[in-house]
């Protein structure tokens, strides 16, 4: 028999050399950064049984991919000098 979830279970996982609190409560599972309050990864349980998170996690891959693909942007052109004044007619004596 399995136990009700009545309260949140965390838990404390190590990756790639950083430390990550698991959350998993009634709502869905979170992933925080240790030390930080907002979380970096956030499934809803009914998101993941209709499938919306893994649309979401497919689209973000690709988002994610096609910015690390994409060339560096051009830097902006430096400004053309503005243009000397033209001098001043001079008048010639009659």
């Amino acid at each position: 028999m399995a136990t009700v979830l009545d309260k949140p279970l965390k838990r404390q996982i190590s990756v790639d050399g950083a430390d990550y609190t698991v959350v998993i409560d009634t709502e869905g599972l979170k992933l925080v950064a240790k030390g930080r309050r907002k979380a970096e990864v956030e499934l809803r349980w009914r998101e993941l049984l209709s499938g919306d998170a893994a649309l979401a996690t497919a689209l973000n891959a690709s988002l994610g991919a096609a910015a690390r693909n994409a060339p560096a942007p051009a830097p902006a052109p430096a400004p053309a000098p503005a243009p000397a004044p033209a001098p001043a007619p001079t008048r010639r004596a009659r």
